[in-house]
């Protein structure tokens, strides 16, 4: 009997270290593969399967192939998927405070971005997204770009927005800037962006240089034009049951990775946004440097008097954060 309960007990950790190896976690996001951000899913995956031994393994899916946004974080709660990149807006449909800095120039510069990323303000606001969405883990924060009009002539004032059809993501902290400026915002998913152009769905859209080159945007807009309204930022989400499926172990080495990711791709999106707009005009694009002050005074007064979804000490907290004076 001894002998039984020996086998057994083996053969049961046999079969438990074999389902600890096996351990695949689903990786999905909305960006193209050319875009940093799914460069870095991909060396998250290869670095985690090299530092486990093989115990984690992490599969990739990319261009909105498991859904758009707001479908990838329901699978989050759902445990269909284990780690999504999202954009910080989207997000704001469970804990709307957090969407604040997708808003219009409510930040300053990359400095400023920094400090808001590092800040007590975030970290409460993280806080506050995980518990809403049911104990998701907010485990990195990084730069997407700021956002610069497209469109098949140069936008340099409020004026050249009057009545110009705009593609914009389907949160509202998009609707703002358009609306201020007398354009007319249409919601369209990301996947859609490209027809939506070349068709004449939409006559323009807004996104940061590394999506419009890794969206191949350029190739149905003759005019890029620094309009750099919003400043955006991508959370790193995992689902609860993630970690419950990893040991102490792993699930520190994956909070580390992912918080080692984030740092990387903003870095290499700050380096290409210092050098992209040469490429674009090396393709033949027309891209044209902006005059910001009339357009935020234009959106200033707007975002003000709308009815935001973040108080005024929030907005004031942020404003008080150091950097791009």
């Amino acid at each position: 009997m001894k002998i039984i309960l020996t086998l057994a007990c083996a053969l049961s950790c046999t079969v438990s270290t074999q389902a600890l190896a096996q351990t695949t976690l689903k990786f999905a996001h909305v960006y193209e593969t050319g875009h940093p951000l799914h460069q870095g899913a991909l060396d998250v995956a290869e670095k985690i399967e090299a530092a486990t031994e093989g115990r984690v393994t992490i599969e990739v899916f990319p261009a909105s192939s498991l859904g758009e946004e707001l479908a990838l974080s329901e699978g989050l709660s759902l445990g269909t998927v284990d780690l999504i990149y999202t954009g910080i807006g989207f997000v704001s449909a469970y804990y709307a405070p957090i969407g604040m800095t997708d808003y219009p120039f409510t930040l300053r510069g990359i400095d400023h971005w920094q400090a808001f990323r590092e800040s007590e303000l975030l970290a409460d606001m993280k806080n506050e997204l995980g518990a809403a969405m049911g104990g998701v883990e907010v485990a990195a924060v990084s730069y997407y770009g700021a956002r610069h009009v497209t469109a098949n002539k140069p936008v340099l004032e409020p004026a050249d927005m009057e009545g110009l059809k705009i593609r914009v993501p389907n949160a509202p902290a998009y609707l703002i800037f358009p609306e201020a400026t007398g354009a007319n915002p249409t919601p369209m998913a990301f996947s859609e962006v490209y027809l939506g152009l070349q068709q004449g769905v939409v006559d323009a859209q807004e996104n940061p240089l590394t999506t419009i080159q890794a969206k191949k945007l350029h190739e149905v807009q003759s005019d890029i034009s620094l309009t750099g309204h919003i400043m955006n930022s991508t959370l790193t989400l995992v689902s609860p049951m993630t970690y419950s499926r990893l040991g102490d172990e792993d699930a520190e080495i994956l909070r580390d990775l992912l918080k080692e990711n984030a740092t990387t791709v903003t870095d290499k999106i700050v380096a290409a946004e210092a050098e992209l707009a040469d490429w674009f005009r090396d393709q033949g694009v027309n891209v044209h440097n902006v005059d910001r002050g009339p357009f935020i005074e234009a959106v200033t007064p707007v975002l003000l008097e709308s009815d935001v979804p973040f108080t005024a000490e929030q907005y004031e907290a942020l404003q008080a954060l150091p950097g791009n004076e």
